[in-house]
């Protein structure tokens, strides 16, 4: 086998082992259903059944906003210490269905990464349904903040301080702590912090995660991450000034829990 042909075969390793941190689809195609880069293990109505009890589960919590993540990939793919692919926001609103009526239910708003431009992100608004299409396990991970915490992140999403938060610039293992690059989970980690330390600036904001948030470590050869970096356009390192480390929603929840008094963790399965 040829040198760069063993670049590539490494570097397809490292893109099974990484996570999704957010879809693959492709923007042009806004009927999408499928927000996950893997095939499907169940059947429509399995997914839907799930999404259901998803929405049932954090309604009985009188969740008016909650974080929910997915199981992108097979946990025995994951790098140590994550489980969850892709974490979002729930939030409770009256939704009209295909045929016109107006039902009590939770849109989801996500940052995905574009596959056009796998470098790239947009911020899209779906719902349980889609949010579980693809998954490799139907289980999915519910952080329920504290309801003053749930008011003020209501504030942000509801308002253009929001969307100011994306940066459209994607990486797979973005640096919470730094700009330049920014993945699904720190775009959730920043509204987050947007909503306590009532803030859009990200010099606060980075200051703040700093000092109070413990990012995950990237468990990864660092070979397999600098080649990673170099031959695929959604892996980058030019946000990590050391060790590589990244958000999870096992981070997110571990932070919510030390200092938003009142939060709560669940885990939903079938």
């Amino acid at each position: 086998m040829s040198f760069f042909r063993s670049l590539v075969v490494v570097c397809a390793v490292l893109l099974s082992v990484l996570p999704e941190a957010g879809y693959s689809r492709s923007f042009s195609d806004s009927s999408s259903s499928n927000p996950s880069d893997q095939p499907s293990r169940f059947t429509p109505q399995d997914i839907t059944a799930f999404a259901k009890n998803v929405e049932r589960s954090i309604a009985a919590e009188g969740a008016q906003v909650a974080i929910l993540a997915r199981m992108g990939r097979p946990l025995s793919d994951m790098p140590e210490g994550m489980r969850y692919t892709h974490a979002a926001f729930a939030v409770y609103a009256e939704i009209t269905t295909a045929d016109g009526r107006k039902l009590p239910g939770y849109a989801i708003y996500n940052l995905y990464r574009n596959d056009q431009q796998p470098d790239t992100s947009e911020l899209v608004q779906d719902y349980p349904a889609d949010f579980f299409s693809g998954v490799a396990e139907l289980e999915a991970g519910v952080i329920i903040p504290s309801p003053e915490l749930q008011r003020r992140l209501l504030d942000v999403i509801i308002s253009p301080t929001y969307a100011s938060l994306h940066d459209p610039h994607y990486s797979l293992i973005a640096n919470p702590y730094t700009l330049g690059r920014q993945n699904c989970t720190e775009f959730v980690l920043d509204v987050i912090n947007a909503a306590i330390y009532q803030t859009s600036d990200p010099r606060i904001l980075k200051a703040n995660a700093k000092a109070f948030f413990d990012a995950q470590p990237v468990n990864v050869n660092p070979l397999k991450l600098l080649l990673g970096s170099i031959f695929s356009a959604e892996v980058s390192l030019s946000d990590q000034p050391g060790k590589p480390v990244t958000a999870t929603f096992e981070r997110l929840a571990d932070y919510l829990h030390r200092y938003d008094s009142g939060s709560k963790r669940l885990e939903i399965l079938p």
